[in-house]
């Protein structure tokens, strides 16, 4: 989070611009996928919340960002059949506003993180054994698809390819 990360830089740019962004969707690690009951973790504190088993997408933001959470949630959840969760955050939860997203609040924009929770269910994060062969491609191209249904149904755009 400094002055000149490419995303502070970005957000900056496009508040100056008056830029039309109707949301902002930051992809944080959305490939890997665990059925294994207790491979998932929380911050403290969500724990009782969520399932214990990283077989899901998650959909985090802050409290302002609310509705656009519940938005994308029956969004992807209409054209998608893969499990989902979803967060409007306040402050106090670390890891909510550890990504790209994080300056686009700084700026007022409605953004949310759309992660498999990186660190918090992936043990290779940031190590050297984050290999090609950790990717669940499969439940990767689920979630993908259902993104861009997400993202034209954000835009009002009608996808005649469903």
């Amino acid at each position: 989070m400094t002055p000149n990360m490419g995303s502070v830089v970005y957000a900056k740019k496009c508040r100056q611009n008056q830029e039309n962004i109707v949301a902002m969707l930051s992809l944080e690690t959305i490939a890997y996928y665990s059925d294994k009951l207790g491979s998932q973790k929380f911050p403290s504190g969500l724990d009782s919340f969520y399932s214990s088993t990283g077989n899901y997408i998650t959909f985090i933001s802050n409290m302002k960002n609310r509705k656009l959470v519940c938005d994308v949630i029956g969004s992807f959840g209409s054209h998608t059949k893969f499990p989902s969760e979803g967060a409007a955050l306040p402050q106090l939860f670390s890891g909510g506003d550890l990504s790209d997203h994080w300056e686009f609040w700084q700026e007022n924009y409605p953004v949310l993180m759309v992660t498999d929770t990186a660190f918090f269910r992936y043990p290779y994060y940031h190590q050297p054994e984050d290999t090609l062969d950790k990717v669940d491609f499969d439940r990767f191209t689920r979630v993908v698809a259902g993104l861009e249904r997400v993202i034209a149904d954000l835009v009002g755009v009608i996808n005649t390819n469903q």
